[in-house]
């Protein structure tokens, strides 16, 4: 049933009028005349008695005026709901890594806070190959990470990049010392979760560098590695923008070494098919990385390049 039929039957019946109903609803009178009788052809009722100056419901037509009424104003209700945002309710599930949470996700959820403050968030904190498996079973609606999603109807939009370099405690006193990739397997090496990109990158890396194989301590958590690097226990290479504090207490310094680290590359991915709110969010989660990596430094965060490569671990090594 034509909503647009509705509301021009419950106008007429209120102003009894076919040129006061036209100028109400900024239409022409055989519009209205229009609306009307296919009304009626589709109830199968006469609603209105038709004389020389007004219109009068007739029996039928007061039984539907009823209906029709709590169906317009159902309609405004709804239309006024979906354009205000802070009657959006209902939960979000979103899957984010830690570098993620240790860099500009509070902003992101004191946005989302401040435009869906009815909005309940789900939060999933894990390692990227963690959440694509969940995102794959239906488990998480979007998810914040370092690798593309293939599939169909996958969307993934890019977010920001986080150079990469090595660090290490103040206490291992190498500051200022250029160091070979030799220098730092002398050290106990940490790394993001096996089999990441990061984890993949540093194996080849020491493979065709060093030669020997280099014992690579792999951790789930961003907080524990960050912690072990602070204590002195290893090196690690990580991403200036989750250690602002740590680099800015002195507890940990950038080491100078004679290797090119590719950057990470941070990425939302999402259905196709998803309601509009979520993309709505998957759009702030962008605006959001965007404008943590436009106040930094480039070495920190930088905006993503059209140039960037879907798997930048999979780039062979530079030397510099």
């Amino acid at each position: 049933m034509n909503m647009r039929f509705l509301e021009t039957f419950v106008w007429l019946a209120k102003l009894r009028n076919f040129r006061l109903t036209a100028e109400k609803l900024h239409t022409t009178q055989a519009a209205v005349s229009s609306r009307i009788a296919a009304l009626e052809q589709e109830l199968g009722v006469r609603l209105f008695e038709r004389g020389d100056r007004a219109v009068t419901l007739t029996l039928d037509g007061s039984k539907a005026l009823a209906f029709s009424e709590r169906l317009v104003r159902t309609m405004h209700e709804m239309q006024g709901s979906l354009k205000n945002r802070e009657l959006y309710t209902g939960v979000i599930r979103i899957g984010v890594i830690e570098s993620i949470i240790h860099s500009w996700f509070p902003q992101l959820m004191s946005r989302i806070h401040g435009s869906y403050p009815q909005l309940e968030v789900e939060l999933s904190g894990d390692t990227t190959i963690k959440l694509i498996e969940q995102f794959g079973k239906g488990h998480l609606d979007l998810i914040l990470h370092t690798d593309h999603v293939l599939g169909p109807g996958v969307q993934n939009l890019p977010l920001c990049a986080f150079p990469m370099c090595w660090v290490g405690a103040r206490s291992l006193q190498l500051h200022g010392e250029r160091l070979t990739l030799q220098d730092l397997a002398h050290f106990p090496v940490l790394s993001f979760s096996r089999n990441s990109g990061p984890h993949r990158f540093l194996e080849l890396l020491f493979s065709e560098r060093v030669g020997t194989r280099v014992h690579i301590n792999c951790m789930t958590s961003v907080s524990a590695m960050v912690r072990l690097v602070v204590d002195g226990f290893g090196v690690a290479m990580l991403p200036p923008a989750i250690i602002q504090r740590e680099l800015g207490e002195g507890a940990i310094e950038m080491l100078r070494t004679d290797t090119h680290m590719p950057d990470m590359p941070l990425v939302c991915s999402l259905r196709g098919g998803e309601t509009p709110l979520i993309h709505e969010i998957a759009t702030l989660a962008q605006q959001t990385a965007q404008d943590f990596a436009s106040d930094l430094p480039a070495h920190v965060a930088r905006l993503p390049s059209a140039t960037d490569a879907a798997d930048p671990w999979a780039i062979p090594v530079r030397t510099g």
